[in-house]
Formats: structure tokens, sequence, C-alpha cells
């Protein structure tokens, strides 16, 4: 029996598939055709890397339930995030760096919204003189920008993890 691939329409026969079945194992299989008939086939590999399960763990670990790993050079201009080094249990630690710098925005946003709101009724109110108002609301946003400046983690755990 013949098969026939839709694409370009070369057929294969069963013969043919089962031969490159055997000796591709594990490998992804580019077929070859000269004209419409099938002249090879290329068996390529592509092992996991050996920290592949452990980076796998440790982003379950950290909360991720739906695990799809895409790899490829040409990755890197379409993604969200690359990471420089070759090993990949470093998307845990950026899973974790990123998960400390959302609390510490929203914390930040929080406070100012707070604090700005009490300024704007105390101002309202009587209670401050626009002078002093704009004075607070300058110091809080300087307090604010110094705390955002401090490191999301402390050094004695960076250099434990080294």
């Amino acid at each position: 029996m013949l098969k026939c691939f839709k694409d370009e329409g070369i057929e294969i026969t069963d013969e043919q598939q089962a031969e490159i079945d055997e000796k591709s194992g594990a490998c992804s299989v580019v077929y070859l055709a000269v004209g419409d008939k099938l002249t090879g086939a290329l068996c390529i590999s592509d092992p996991p890397r050996p920290e592949a399960e452990e980076a796998v763990k440790q982003l379950k670990e950290a909360g991720i339930t739906n695990i799809i790993m895409l790899t490829g050079d040409s990755a890197k201009e379409t993604a969200d995030i690359t990471v420089r080094g070759a090993d990949l249990t470093q998307l845990a630690a950026i899973r974790q760096l990123s998960e400390k710098l959302m609390h510490r925005i929203n914390s930040n946003y929080r406070f100012i919204l707070l604090f700005n709101s009490v300024l704007l009724l105390s101002g309202a109110f009587g209670l401050l003189q626009p002078s002093a108002s704009a004075l607070l609301h300058n110091a809080s946003t300087m307090a604010i920008c110094a705390k955002s400046m401090t490191p999301l983690e402390d050094k004695k755990r960076k250099k434990k993890n080294k």
C-alpha cells in the first residue's frame, strides 16, 4: 500500500516506512525526495538537555502546572523571555524573581494609591496646606523609588545558590 504525503504529493511504500521507523528510533525524520519520488530520509536526534528534568521539576514546584518546552534558536526573536545561559534550571529562578517583582509592584501601587488619596482628602478638608501636601507627595515618591531599588534577593541566599 502506498502512502501519499499530501503537502508534496510524494508516495511512500509500507516497506520504506517500516525501514525508516526501524532505523529512526526516537529521532525526528525529514523525508527527502527528488521530483515526486522518495529518495531518502534524514534522522535528526535532539535529546533533552541533562538538566531538563530538574528544570521541569523546579517549575512544577514553583506552581506551574502546564509546562511546554519549545526549543530553537529562532524562538529568541519572538520569545517573551530569553535565558542567556545554557542552564534550564534558571527558568525556575526567573519565575521566583518575577513573582517577587510583581509583589513589590503591587505593594508599591497600593501604598501610593492610599497615601495620595489621604493627601488629597487632607488637602480637600483643609487639614494640610498645599505646600505640605506637595512635600509629602514628593517624599513618598522618593521613598518608594528608593525601596524599589533594593535587591529582590538577599545576598546570602544568592551566594548560596552559586
